[in-house]
């Protein structure tokens, strides 16, 4: 898990490559001014790990409608645990893992130390109702029916994870969007890992 200096949160795809949502980010291409913070719970502790970007690759035909997943290379490797990634939607169900330094309530503060949550899985039948505009075979929705938990500002581009049937984490979904924090009837839409694992394994090999 990483904190991104303009306000999201990542994951360690590779230990020197974060995995993020594709609207926290500029255009692709050499980017130096993004700081990630590392391997600790409070963003103000005196052992946080902080490493610049040196480039940001945006999913390839990003236009702010689905695809909204980047790559952020970092100048050098951090060596904490990496989060693999869900390569088939087999784990995409159950009850999801959320965490994040946004805000805690609708409007809210970001947060000094990281959070996290549970959410359970949301079918995209279900999703449609609240979101005609859910593109469902790239996006993955999670929450409660009455609201309550959910991911919100400041969280986005971070992970959305669970055991996979080894007992390791694995990540199915990228803090996306929704409507407000936290409402009834209205679930987090999450990135769908699994849709574009292919893609964001070749692009981080590009970098």
């Amino acid at each position: 898990m990483v904190r991104l200096s303009m306000g999201c949160g990542g994951s360690l795809l590779t230990q020197q490559i974060v995995l993020t949502a594709a609207h926290c980010v500029g255009s692709s291409g050499n980017n130096t001014s993004i700081t990630a913070t590392a391997g600790v719970v409070d963003l103000r502790s005196s052992s946080a790990i902080k490493v610049r970007s040196t480039k940001v690759l945006r999913a390839p035909g990003y236009n702010g409608d689905g695809k909204d997943w980047a790559l952020i290379k970092l100048a050098q490797p951090i060596n904490l645990p990496t989060l693999k990634i869900a390569e088939t939607t087999a784990y995409n169900n159950g009850t999801f893992t959320v965490a994040g330094w946004g805000a805690a309530r609708e409007g809210g503060a970001q947060q000094r130390y990281l959070l996290k949550a549970q959410v359970p899985f949301v079918s995209d039948a279900s999703c449609l109702q609240s979101y005609p505009n859910l593109i469902a075979n790239e996006e993955i929705c999670a929450g409660f029916a009455q609201g309550g938990v959910d991911t919100c500002q400041g969280d986005s581009g971070g992970p959305m994870f669970r055991r996979d049937n080894a007992g390791a984490w694995i990540q199915v979904g990228i803090v996306s969007w929704g409507q407000g924090c936290a409402r009834p009837d209205y679930p987090g839409v999450y990135t769908e890992v699994s849709t574009f694992a292919s893609a964001i394994k070749s692009a981080a090999a590009t970098l």
